[in-house]
């Protein structure tokens, strides 16, 4: 029986995680688990576009990604509407729009689960139950949230 490899998508502090001394041994630990080829990394155009300002250390390290181990994802009016409906819903403020919006593209890509250093939109109780509230109103599954001391 084959085992299921977990899709993860990841927002761009696990990215810059890496760089960061506070937060590199887990994110590059969750990296290591993509190129070992038992986690598939969801990587979003939403992401790529938030790098593209990043100081040059963070941007080689999605570039030192397997690309056998990526699967990307791109916004589309699905995940637009879903990150606007959890505007609308107060989940997050309109400053926030970009969480918003990574949050709508792992749920529209039917990710097993969301890993982010975000703890303050993102991994925190009241965003989670949140973000899967409209989830679960607008007709997608509940989608986990984790920060990668949880996964790795």
């Amino acid at each position: 029986m084959s085992k299921h490899v977990q899709r993860i998508y990841v927002d761009t502090s696990v990215i810059g995680g890496c760089c960061d001394e506070e937060f590199a041994a887990e994110s590059r630990q969750l990296l290591d688990l993509v190129a070992n080829g038992n986690v598939i990394l969801l990587i979003s155009d939403l992401m790529t576009a938030e790098l593209l300002t990043a100081p040059l250390p963070v941007q080689r390290v999605i570039v030192a990604i397997p690309p056998a181990g990526v699967e990307e994802v791109r916004a589309s009016d699905e995940s637009r509407a879903l990150r606007d409906a959890y505007l609308a819903a107060g989940v997050v403020g309109p400053a926030h729009i970009n969480d918003a919006h990574h949050v709508a593209l792992a749920t529209v890509a039917r990710a097993d689960m969301i890993v982010s250093w975000n703890f303050k939109h993102i991994v925190h109780y009241d965003k989670i139950r949140g973000f899967n509230a409209v989830n679960l109103r607008e007709g997608y599954g509940a989608i986990a949230i984790y920060s990668p001391l949880e996964v790795v």
